[in-house]
């Protein structure tokens, strides 16, 4: 067995990524987008049974995480599932299980 004391440089956002994808919550509000979509928050509280309030700490949790990206135009914020973050994320911890177990 080896000792792991620092997690690698290449993990380093992959946790944040699991908090966030870990939540029910946040797992439905993923469920929302059609691909390519973007959403903006009245319109992803609209498929949730969520306060605006509880929607917005959730889709500051999933932009933070980077699961989200987000664009302002006019007074609207549009957000979309950044594929190539979640993408990388998980491929990392494939490759690392592929190779390392």
């Amino acid at each position: 067995m080896k000792s792991i004391t620092d997690i690698p440089a290449d993990f380093k956002n992959t946790a944040a990524i699991f908090v966030a994808l870990g939540d029910e919550h946040r797992q439905r509000i993923l469920l929302a987008f059609e691909k390519g979509e973007k959403l903006n928050i009245l319109q992803i509280v609209s498929t949730t049974i969520l306060s605006r309030t509880a929607v917005t700490h959730h889709l500051k949790v999933l932009h933070q995480s980077g699961v989200l990206s987000s664009e302002k135009v006019g007074k609207e914020v549009y957000f979309w599932i950044n594929k190539e973050v979640v993408t990388e994320a998980l491929q990392r911890v494939l490759d690392y299980i592929k190779n390392e177990t």
